[in-house]
């Protein structure tokens, strides 16, 4: 029988085809790490957000698998009932101390965690001040709060200076901006924004998904990166990254983080993140306290990797991390080139609308600390390959 209700979603399907933006999502039959396995094969893998190697690691599978044997599987119940454990209490001290913040909540996942933060901070009559290259999360829960979006120019604080001067008669008043901007790799000019937000009184917000365990002193983020401690409202985070685990967290004022204990929405109505998952999470901070080691290594691949691609000739647009996207343009041209990479044993996703903007596809290369120089040399001649094929260099 046809469904003729549906018909619409199987042109709009076909459409995405023709332009070559349908995401052929791969799955994996392996554990994430420098190589993984994917229909059969190992292949090099540069499209994780496993910045440090965690998600495989063996402290963290032990403390996984020993919180199991103590405490279960679930909790079985939202925090804010009876899914709140100890676990949980003590993740929540120890990510504040790395933080070096006053307090800290966490939630399901960074995506949440900005679901939750945004809509109980500002409303109805308030007016919000977001960067217009922002993460889908801070969008959603900025429509989701019902507050006014005002979008300033990308990473651009006069434009933000001029966006308030020229908003006036609402309530509270938020600014939000991504630390590390996802698909570009470059860094909010926080130092700036915060003497803006002094300057005008207006809370400030910084969503550090891509900055967790990369910037500031052993990977605390883009508040320690700016010595901005204390000046900064609300830390948004996630452990879905760096930390290789899955999770989000808020770091900042105590009465903030009281609040969002009263009002944050997936916090009071979802159930709380699983016992393996916030021990994997506390043994991360673990090894994140005990040592730079992890972080320098990513950093110290980075470059080589960044260095090597722009030396072929490839554009690497502006970052200033471990991200290096490999600027293309053409939607179906990302397509063909991460098809050929991978072909040739490495795994690097196209990204192409709508999570950039038209015009502005990519490859996004995502480094690791667990990569060896052997991986990244091998990476880099396939990438040089593809792109004399292809005649991108």
């Amino acid at each position: 029988m046809t469904n003729h209700r549906t018909d619409w979603i199987s042109e709009e399907i076909a459409a995405l085809k023709e332009a070559g933006l349908f995401n052929v999502i791969r799955t994996i039959d392996s554990p994430m790490d420098a190589r993984v396995k994917i229909d059969g094969r190992y292949l090099l893998n540069f499209c994780a957000n496993n910045y440090l190697g965690l998600a495989n690691h063996p402290r963290l599978r032990q403390a996984a698998q020993e919180a199991i044997n103590e405490y279960g599987i679930g909790p079985g119940a939202v925090r804010s009932i009876a899914g709140t454990m100890s676990l949980h209490i003590e993740l929540e001290r120890r990510l504040a101390e790395f933080k070096r913040a006053a307090a800290c909540i966490t939630f399901q996942s960074g995506f949440t965690a900005n679901l939750a933060t945004i809509p109980a901070l500002v409303g109805r009559g308030d007016v919000i001040f977001s960067d217009e290259l922002n993460h889908a999360s801070i969008i959603d829960g900025s429509r989701l709060s019902r507050a006014t979006i005002v979008r300033y120019a990308h990473n651009d604080p006069q434009d933000l200076r001029r966006q308030i001067e020229a908003t006036t008669e609402y309530g509270r008043r938020l600014i939000v901006t991504d630390g590390v901007f996802s698909m570009d790799g470059d860094i909010a000019r926080l130092d700036k924004i915060c003497d803006i937000a002094n300057e005008y009184d207006i809370m400030l917000m910084v969503d550090d998904a891509h900055g967790e365990g990369v910037l500031g002193e052993g990977g605390r983020g883009i508040v320690d990166h700016f010595g901005l401690h204390g000046r900064v409202d609300i830390e948004v985070g996630t452990m879905s990254k760096a930390f290789g685990v899955v999770g989000g967290l808020v770091a900042g004022r105590q009465e903030i983080i009281d609040w969002l204990r009263q009002r944050g929405r997936p916090f009071l109505f979802s159930s709380a993140m699983t016992v393996p998952d916030v021990a994997a999470c506390l043994e991360a901070v673990n090894v994140l306290q005990e040592s730079t080691e992890l972080v320098d290594k990513l950093w110290s691949n980075a470059r080589l990797f960044k260095e090597g691609m722009q030396s072929f000739g490839f554009d690497t647009g502006h970052t200033e991390t471990p991200i290096v996207p490999v600027m293309l343009g053409d939607a179906k041209l990302a397509q063909a080139f991460s098809r050929k990479l991978f072909d040739n044993g490495v795994f690097a996703m196209a990204i192409s609308y709508p999570t950039v903007p038209q015009g502005k596809a990519r490859i996004r290369v995502m480094n690791s600390a667990a990569h060896t120089p052997v991986d990244l040399e091998e990476a880099l001649e396939v990438f040089r390959t593809v792109g004399k094929e292809l005649a991108v260099i």
